[in-house]
This record gives C-alpha cells, structure tokens and sequence, in this order.
C-alpha cells in the first residue's frame, strides 16, 4: 500500500492524516491537517485531496461516531452497511450524517479505494452489560441503550498506558467530553449514553439533563423537536451557560472579570469531579487519571484545579497522553484490509 487516508469528523472540525506503510507498526504520517466545517462533504474532500494528491490514496479510513448495537468492530462500507447507518442518523445529527456523507464522496472521488469505517461506539461494547441498560420498559426497541462515545480516543490511550495502570479513569476533554473507566485497559463505563448528549457539560451540549426539563420547554416554552435539538446540540454547554464562547481558552481569559465566563468554567470542572467520583465508586478506587484531548491536553489549570479536588483519593498516578484517532483509524483499516 502507497497511501492510506483517514478522516476524522468531529463535531468541531475535520482532521485528516495521510499515512505510509503496510503495517500497523510501520506507518508514517506523510500529510495531515485540519480543515472547519461550513463547506459541503464533496468541497471538503476535494479539498483533502488537494492537499494529500489523489493519485497516491489506496484506501480510505473514516471515523463514524455512531455504530449501534450491530456494528462492534471496524467493516468495509457497503450499501447493505450504509443503508444501515442512514437509519440512525437521527441518533446522533451532529455528526453521523457529515461522516456518512464525507464516506459517499470519498466513493464517489476515488471509486477504487476500499472504505473502511471504524466505530467511536465500538470500544464501549466490551463493557459489563449492566453499563449498557437504561431504566425503561423492556419492549422498548432494543436500540434504546448506552453505548458510549470516544471509544477511537481511549482505545489509543489504552495503547499507550504502561502495565499495571490498574484502576484507571481516562477524561477525554475537548469540545466533546466523557469520561470512560477501566479495569486493566478493559473498559467498565463510561458517561455518555445513548447519544453523546449525556455525560459531561461539553462546549455547546449540556451534558446530563433531568428529562424534566426537556418535557417542560416541550409542553410550555414554546419549543418543538427541532428547537430542542438545536438548544441541546449548538447553545449549551460552556457557551450556553457563558453567553459568549465554546472555547475553554476564551474562557479562561476572560473570567477573572467575567462572571459569566467564570461561572461557565467553575461549572465545568464542578461536573467533570463529580463525574469523575461516580468512576471511581463504579472501579472500586483510582490508581491512574488520565487527561486527553484539547482541553485535558494543553489547560493545565483544568487539571489542577481537578487533580486538587481528588486529592483525598491518595496515590494517584496523573498523565497526559495526548490522543491520536487518527492513528487509530489507521491502523483498524489496515487491519480490516488485510483479513479481507
């Protein structure tokens, strides 16, 4: 293989690594970069061909943050797996249906190279099945579970723990957040559930809400399923509750004389420390906290102000691993092209 491609659409931007080798220990990135949404999937791949050159690209690996309770592993996409996936686009609008249509114009751009389609729900699978139930009545349809997101990002860090991390809590912290808690690098939960709403207040999502609050703006404020989905999806979260920004470092900046901007990041680390206990109660203890991500990795306030916080816990051993998704992606794709 010459090259191998990889896009990863999150709900901020799309990063794409090209990459050289035949094998998972010998790949080489030979371009990357990072490009914001606002163009449609077709300009936007033209645009990463632009930058990679399309006469070098043999396959095409794409991260899909939503794979259901059917897909658990890596495929190859196929009309039969695509018609899948367009069933739950409406599980996770933010992101699955720019993944799916960036996985149709990669077909239509290079209709020779194999696209494979690695799973961000994927890594949770392996959890306790107990993590996977929601209190609800049982003929409800099946779909209706938590699955977990970030599964690409742990699943690298996983990689890069040294033995015997034990009891381990990994916060991926970027625009999206979770948690996700480990037994000897298997996991055990997570705080996202069925979509990646829950969890942890994020950049413009609020993390867990009592579903109180969406059935009063449903039946008395005026909203409908569209207007909510906006609020939940686009103006929460740190800029719903700054009134100014998404971005931590804006944040940070602004604070020490903006009440609302202090308010958006005290909040934040509030949940991210009691969602990080609820970890901690499920593994039994903590032996190793790991950060990840743009904010874990480069907002050391943020980990101090944590780490203090969890300062009764003992001896707890603090990293910072910056995540690589893409390497992920990458190496999955070889890994399905390789058995066929």
């Amino acid at each position: 293989m010459s090259e191998l491609l990889t896009l990863n659409g999150g709900s901020s931007s799309l990063k794409f690594t090209a990459y050289r080798g035949s094998s998972a220990s010998e790949l080489e990135p030979t371009h990357a970069g990072t490009l914001l949404p606002g163009s449609g999937a077709e300009a936007l791949f033209a645009e990463v061909l632009a930058q990679v050159g399309s006469g070098s690209v043999d396959a095409v690996g794409h991260r899909i943050v939503f794979g259901g309770s059917r897909y658990e592993s890596p495929v190859l996409a196929g009309d039969i797996v695509m018609k899948d996936l367009e069933a739950l686009v409406r599980v996770e609008p933010l992101h699955l249906r720019d993944e799916l249509d960036l996985v149709y114009a990669a077909m239509r751009a290079l209709p020779q190279a194999p696209n494979v389609l690695c799973f961000d729900t994927a890594f949770h699978r392996r959890s306790p099945a107990i993590a996977h139930r929601l209190a609800l009545p049982r003929d409800l349809d099946p779909l209706l579970q938590r699955y977990g997101f970030h599964g690409l990002s742990y699943e690298y860090v996983v990689s890069r723990l040294p033995p015997g991390s034990g009891r381990t809590v990994i916060a991926h912290l970027g625009s999206g957040a979770s948690l996700c808690a480990l037994r000897d690098g298997k996991p055990v939960d997570t705080t996202m559930g069925f979509t990646a709403l829950g969890g942890l207040m994020m950049g413009t999502r609020p993390g867990d809400l009592d579903p109180g609050v969406m059935l009063w703006l449903l039946g008395s404020d005026g909203y409908d399923v569209g207007r909510l989905t906006e609020l939940l999806y686009h103006r929460s979260g740190l800029l719903g509750v700054s009134g100014s920004s998404a971005d931590m470092r804006t944040l940070l900046a602004q604070a020490p004389a903006n009440d609302a901007a202090r308010d958006a990041v005290d909040l934040f680390v509030y949940q991210l420390i009691k969602h990080i206990g609820a970890m901690v109660a499920v593994l039994g203890g903590l032996d190793t906290l790991v950060f990840t991500g743009g904010i874990g990795e480069h907002q050391p306030s943020i980990r101090e102000r944590v780490t203090a916080a969890l300062a009764y816990l003992g001896d707890v051993a603090i990293q910072v691993i910056p995540t690589d998704e893409n390497l992920m992606i990458a190496r999955h794709t070889l890994r399905v092209l390789s058995t066929g």
